[in-house]
Order: structure tokens, then C-alpha cells, then sequence
């Protein structure tokens, strides 16, 4: 029997290597797993379970709760400041105001420290959690809006879909995530929090909250605050929902907004569909 093989005709010796080679050639290709699907959108409303008092001169930029006290960064140039309250009484225990030439944006904590960002001046400032005593700065490029931690590392929102990720310790980037919505990116990522495993970002200046993954920068859930605090109608344009903490030992949520009266108390309720 003789055989074509690339327009040469093979001996019959080599029929049987070469036919079993063309089979191969032209059989479809072993049949491998399909990639994993994505697993769909959640979606979530909110029940308040309470609320507190917020003081309305607070340009809230950042927000973080722990063991029973609450730290708000505040921006807007002249006025920022770092406050620690303890949440149930509303009574102030430690306030940091700024330095006038800058604008107070995202705040983290990482072991003793408070870490505070500023918007375009391109330095954050890093303060012992317990006195607020300035313990050292550090620089980074562009702007910053929101910042959180994941336990070994600080995630640093700029406004873009990118997040970074920093050393907490040298503050040097490691690496960056892009941000994406069934594929398309998500831009004005503005304040930040970490909570079992995912990254929850306020967008700018929507009702909503995005859930995100750390590892592929997927958008894995919505939060819809509609209705959670409407503003006046003679408010500002810029006074919109921005602040994010997490209560652990309820797994309640606490959220607020710039120059909001009011910090509330949400619990999560999943929603069949897309609102």
C-alpha cells in the first residue's frame, strides 16, 4: 500500500507509521476540560439595622472599624483631619488635622499604624493608631483616593481601574490589578475595604458598592445603596456615598458619604437579579 505524505509517496515498509501519523494529524484534538465558567453576579440590597451620628463638616475619604472604635480620614484642603470615636457613644478620642496644603483621602490600618493618603500631593502620611504621632512618610505616583490592606499587603486606589498593591512595610509597589465589569473596565474606584477575601470599592459618584476579586480583578458582586440617604436638593454635586468599614463580629457593614448627618449600620440582603 503506498501512502501521500506531504505530496511524497512512502514506500508500503511505512505505510503503517505513516497512516497512523496522518490519522493523528487529521483526528480532532483529545478532548480537554472546558475552562471554568465564571461564576454569576451577586447582587445585594440592604437591610439598616442602626444608624449613628456623623458630623456633616466631615468630607469622608476613608473609614475603618476596630474593637469598638471607628477611624474616618476627611478631605477637602484646610479641613482634613484623622479622627478615632468609639462608634456606640460617638465620643472622639483622638483628631489629627492636616496641614493645610493638603487633601486628606484614604485611610488603612496595618499593626500600630494608621496610614493616611493624600489626593495630588503624591505623599501619605503614617501615624501610630493609638497617639496619631506622625511616625514617618513615604511618596508614590499619582493620585490617591482609597486605601485598605489584606493582611500582607496595602491596596491603594488612584481613580483609575487599577488598583496597586504596597509593601506595608518599604511602601514600594508590587504589583497592580485591573478592574474589570463583564470585561469592560471599572473606573472611579474610590474608597476601599477588605473583607473575607474580597476588595469592596465605593465607585464614584454612584449608590453602589463593587465587590471585587484580588486575583483576577473581576467584579464578582454589587451592592445597591439607593435610598440610603438622599441630600437635599440644594446640596453639592460631590456630596455622595464614600466610606466603607466592616463590623466582624456581626458581619454588618458600616457606610456613610461625604458630609452625610448619619454613618448606617447595613446588613447585606441578596437579591434574586440584577437591580
Amino acid at each position: 500500500m503506498l501512502v501521500l505524505w506531504a505530496g511524497v509517496t512512502l514506500p508500503a515498509g511505512r505505510a503503517v507509521i505513516a497512516t497512523q501519523q496522518s490519522a493523528e494529524a487529521n483526528s480532532p484534538p483529545p478532548e480537554t476540560a472546558p475552562p471554568p465558567e465564571e461564576a454569576p453576579v451577586v447582587y445585594y440590597g440592604y437591610n439598616i439595622v442602626r444608624t449613628y451620628p456623623h458630623d456633616e463638616r466631615n468630607f469622608t475619604q476613608g473609614l475603618v472599624y476596630e474593637d469598638g472604635y471607628l477611624y474616618e480620614g476627611t478631605g477637602l484642603y484646610k479641613q482634613s483631619v484623622l479622627t478615632r470615636r468609639h462608634l456606640e457613644s460617638g465620643r472622639y478620642v483622638k483628631r489629627l488635622r492636616l496641614p493645610d496644603q493638603y487633601f486628606g483621602e484614604g485611610i488603612a490600618l496595618f499593626g500600630d499604624k494608621v496610614i493616611q493618603l493624600t489626593w495630588k500631593s503624591e505623599v501619605a502620611f503614617v501615624y501610630d493608631k493609638t497617639t496619631f504621632r506622625e511616625l514617618e512618610q513615604f511618596h508614590f505616583s499619582g493620585q490617591g483616593w482609597g486605601l485598605t490592606s489584606d493582611g500582607t499587603r496595602l491596596i491603594l486606589s488612584d481613580g483609575t481601574s487599577v488598583l496597586r498593591f504596597l509593601d506595608p512595610n518599604t511602601y514600594v509597589e508590587t504589583g497592580r490589578l485591573r478592574v474589570h465589569n463583564d470585561r469592560r473596565p471599572v473606573r472611579q474606584i474610590n474608597e476601599l475595604e477588605f473583607i473575607d477575601g474580597q476588595i469592596y470599592a465605593n465607585i464614584l459618584p454612584t449608590d453602589y458598592i463593587a465587590i471585587i476579586s484580588p486575583q483576577t480583578g473581576r467584579i464578582t458582586g454589587w451592592i445597591d445603596l439607593t435610598g440610603l440617604y438622599i441630600p437635599p436638593e440644594y446640596s453639592p454635586s460631590n456630596i455622595v456615598l464614600n466610606g466603607i468599614a466592616y463590623i466582624p463580629e456581626t458581619r454588618h457593614l458600616l457606610v456613610t458619604g461625604k458630609c452625610w448627618p448619619k454613618i448606617y449600620e447595613i446588613e447585606l440582603v441578596p437579591q434574586t437579579a440584577e437591580p
